[in-house]
């Protein structure tokens, strides 16, 4: 890139199958914007990888102005075509801002917890299961009821559980319980004297936190819940594992989800590779999405 070019011009896509007002996209394309740059969301869906003899390609839309950084935003429910996708953009030496190893493990809940353990990062009491008869144990092995159930790529808390007793388990898990995909069951942590955590990490560095808070009744603490979120100073002995959770899973943006217990030990119970903003934009005032957009401008240059 010549140095006339500096941080006008660099063409950015955004995997997403959202439309230009959902919020992230929309911010990151002003964002874009200011910076003199291009950016283009590109449908996982209507983009196809092309191999011919020794090269890769694509055809569908965008294929005659390829993006030079990718950054993917597809969320949760990303399923391997996108991946496919994200992998054939890495092999054809396009920047990504979170590339296919760092996603493949984000996707996957369970996946990560194994990543965070390995690194020695704090996670939660998990026994990940498969089929029906593997729910009472790994109940007796966490200590009994109550319990925390969990997809393994539920998106904004949806799918998520708190199971009281055989009869919860009997009613509404054990019957949905998909033997492809399995099923997480975590040691419950009360709301009572627990605070709940989400650090943005953008470039190995812990941009902003915040609190959220669980409406009454209600024991997951998502914003898309209802939960109240506020912006807070983050200590050094929270910053250090948020910032390592997200280079251990090998994210270059990551919004890390902790659960802090009434002594202060946190516990790392997610890490977000397209995490949302709105919240965290509203509740410091940062420019959360001028931060992605340089950061994924740098990834171009350095790439």
């Amino acid at each position: 890139m010549s140095k006339s070019q500096g941080k006008t011009g660099t063409r950015i896509g955004i995997i997403t199958v959202r439309e230009r007002t959902y919020h992230p996209n929309r911010r990151l394309l002003e964002a874009a914007g200011r910076a003199g740059c291009q950016a283009m969301l590109i449908h996982p869906y209507h983009l196809w990888p092309t191999i011919e003899g020794n090269a890769l390609g694509l055809i569908g839309e965008h294929a005659d102005r390829l993006p030079q950084v990718v950054l993917p935003r597809q969320g949760a429910e990303i399923g391997d075509t996108c991946l496919a996708l994200i992998s054939h953009f890495q092999h054809m030496g396009i920047a990504l801002v979170n590339d296919h190893q760092a996603v493949s493990i984000a996707r996957n809940k369970f996946l990560t917890q194994q990543v965070l353990s390995a690194a020695d990062l704090p996670c939660p009491a998990t026994v990940f299961i498969n089929d029906t008869i593997g729910f009472q144990p790994a109940v007796d092995h966490l200590g009994g009821y109550p319990v925390v159930v969990k997809p393994v790529n539920a998106r904004q808390g949806e799918g998520v559980m708190l199971v009281k007793d055989e009869s919860d388990a009997n009613g509404c898990v054990l019957p949905t319980l998909n033997r492809q995909q399995g099923l997480m069951v975590q040691r419950y942590m009360v709301p009572d004297g627990r605070r709940d955590i989400r650090v943005l990490v953008v470039g190995g560095e812990s941009v902003c936190a915040a609190c959220l808070t669980p409406q009454k009744g209600e024991f997951r603490a998502n914003f898309h819940l209802g939960g109240d979120i506020r912006a807070m100073d983050l200590s050094a002995d929270l910053e250090k594992p948020a910032v390592a959770a997200a280079a251990a899973v090998g994210c270059d943006v990551a919004g890390v989800d902790m659960m802090v217990d009434k002594d202060g030990l946190p516990q790392i119970i997610e890490v977000n590779y397209s995490p949302g903003f709105r919240g965290m934009e509203a509740a410091s005032g940062l420019d959360i999405a001028g931060r992605i957009i340089d950061l994924s401008i740098k990834k171009y240059q350095k790439k």
